[in-house]
């Protein structure tokens, strides 16, 4: 009876342990590749892929035919001759046949076909592939939105952590008469407010997290903690993105519909075999149940189609033409995109360099600021909107860093590394 309870306990360990082990972006996109529940139709299409290839080379078996047959005619055939001892048939008449069609050579159009289905199952594939790519910008924007919310969250306790300091340094200096009473209010609601904050960020945090978790298919709780990434850029004149495959197997696909076109239209040539018992029999002269049995070769070849498979190879070139335009297509968009966030790359890390400088010059006031309200020069109002400006200051800083991550971040996607 513990064996269960034990497996459970251990179940639930594993799983809050994992809740607590840290996670990075590079881990977050295996995830959901390995994960998103598009994942299942990979098996799925390779089942229906082997069924349908199956279905296909079963045309290189005999096809068996069973045929009954009962009929009553409206007139016969009659001989004119009397004294012959010749019977005409019976109006009625009944056959029971069983045939084998064998095929002989069709020209390879069952080799065709499968090529058909097996670059169609590499085009499926392909897609999904592409699907689960395209995820990873979604994986970037949760993934940063909470690294986001960590480092405010961080700056609020800094924050906090300050107001507190000084509402001692201020307790101490009402005690004393040397800072006017009720000061000491402002900074509480101040701190406060803080808390307020606080409490808002964690709920969205957690709103990003269950997010996040349900993507890619693994929990994550407010005590995970996220790897800040470091993100380094490396831009190269050509694209690595699975759709530039996809299209290159689509057209792939089409020229094996091409193929399969012209093996359609090569002759094919059959064997056939019938035998049965019919009443009458192939002795139409004999009114009785009788056996019998056929055995020939036939050749079926469509000698004029009305231009039917040129106008289907016509439409295919079209598509080919069509696969080529999205591609390009793509590779321009792509390239705008890139340049976009090239161009953001570069505006974020020059707003870094100034945020830096703002935040000395701030810190230097905020110093200057504490003195003069121990001092009783400057009111705790007036000190609380300097570290405000210090906090925002640095709260600037740390988003634009975040940001420019998250940029890098979407260029290496985009450029498909």
């Amino acid at each position: 009876m513990k064996t269960p309870f034990n497996l459970l306990a251990f179940l639930l360990i594993s799983i809050q342990s994992w809740a607590q082990v840290p996670i990075s972006l590079e881990k977050c996109y295996q995830l959901v590749s390995d994960n998103y529940p598009l994942v299942k139709q990979r098996d799925m299409l390779e089942t229906q892929n082997s069924l349908e290839l199956d279905a296909i080379h079963t045309q290189k078996l005999p096809q068996l035919d069973f045929n009954v047959q009962a009929a009553y005619l409206s007139d016969v055939t009659q001989i004119p001759l009397p004294d012959t001892g010749v019977e005409p048939p019976n109006n009625d008449q009944y056959r029971a046949t069983l045939s084998v069609n064998q095929l002989i050579y069709n020209g390879g159009a069952i080799h065709a076909s499968s090529q058909v289905k097996l670059a169609q199952l590499k085009t499926q594939q392909k897609q999904l592939e592409v699907t689960l790519y395209q995820l990873k910008q979604r994986v970037n924007q949760l993934y940063f939105s909470i690294l986001l919310h960590d480092e405010s969250l961080d700056l609020l306790a800094a924050k906090k952590n300050q107001l507190n300091s000084q509402l001692n340094e201020v307790k101490s200096g009402i005690k004393y008469g040397t800072i006017l009473p009720a000061s000491d209010n402002v900074l509480l609601a101040e701190v406060l407010k803080i808390k307020q904050q606080e409490t808002e960020i964690t709920n969205n945090r957690h709103i990003l997290i269950e997010t996040l978790s349900a993507l890619i298919g693994v929990s994550l709780n407010e005590t995970t903690t996220f790897q800040k990434p470091v993100i380094e850029t490396k831009p190269s004149p050509t694209l690595h993105r699975p759709e530039l495959d996809l299209f290159a197997l689509q057209k792939e696909e089409i020229e094996s519909r091409q193929q399969l076109i012209q093996k359609n239209n090569m002759p094919k040539l059959f064997g056939f075999a019938s035998g049965g018992i019919g009443n009458p029999g192939l002795n139409m002269l004999d009114n009785s149940f009788q056996p019998f049995y056929t055995v020939g070769v036939k050749l079926n070849w469509t000698v004029f189609d009305w231009n039917a498979n040129k106008k289907k190879r016509e439409s295919l070139m079209i598509n080919q033409e069509v696969v080529d335009n999205e591609a390009e297509i793509f590779a321009l968009n792509t390239n705008v995109e890139l340049n976009k966030y090239k161009l953001e790359i570069a505006k974020i890390s020059e707003t870094i360099l100034i945020d830096t400088e703002i935040i000395n010059l701030r810190k230097e006031v905020l110093l200057a600021a504490e003195s003069q309200l121990q001092n009783g020069v400057i009111t705790a109002s007036t000190y609380i909107a300097e570290l405000t400006n210090l906090y925002e200051a640095e709260n600037s800083f740390a988003n634009h860093n975040i940001q420019l991550q998250l940029a890098k971040a979407n260029y290496n996607i985009t450029q498909g590394q």
